[in-house]
């Protein structure tokens, strides 16, 4: 069980790291396009027409992939007032219960994000001209990457990656 364990975590941070990466990507662009699109306006008094939905279906998709990195990490909310003072037993059948939770959320964003790209995906948007599709896919992956983290947390595979980010906070 522990190599298959150990196999199950490469893979994962594998993947975990290239969706940061996509993530982080996807924020510097953002960030390109709007100086660019403010610098354009405001010196040259042109815009590009399709600076603004590009920022937008960046927005988007760094959102959703945000969403599921918070449920990696466990950074939803929680009442830690009332979880401290349960038993340790208690707490870790409150912690199934957020990853089955996690889980559900998941599924409940695979299907109904699955079913609103088909509602979509005969729209434009109007500055590109792509599917408007391009924009919600990610609404489905984000689902099935929470529905693997919460599988994962269910299965009691830690599924944080940036610890350390949190020492010190607090002190």
């Amino acid at each position: 069980m522990n190599n298959v364990y150990r196999i199950i975590k490469a893979v994962f941070l594998w993947i975990d790291r290239a969706i940061e990466v996509f993530a982080v990507s996807m924020v510097a662009l953002m960030t390109l396009i709007v100086t660019l699109q403010v610098v354009t306006r405001k010196v040259f008094n042109f815009v590009f027409f399709w600076s603004e939905e590009i920022t937008l279906l960046l927005l988007v998709w760094f959102s959703f992939l945000g969403i599921a990195i918070g449920f990696r990490d466990k950074l939803h909310l929680a009442m830690d007032a009332l979880a401290n003072r349960l038993p340790k037993r208690a707490n870790w059948w409150l912690d199934r219960i957020i990853a089955l939770c996690t889980l559900l959320f998941g599924i409940y964003l695979v299907k109904y994000g699955w079913d609103f790209v088909q509602v979509v995906k005969n729209n434009t948007m109007s500055a590109t001209g792509w599917s408007s599709a391009v924009k919600y896919i990610v609404m489905p992956i984000t689902g099935l990457l929470t529905i693997f983290y919460g599988l994962l947390q269910l299965l009691g595979i830690d599924t944080v990656q940036h610890r350390e980010l949190d020492e010190g906070v607090g002190e």
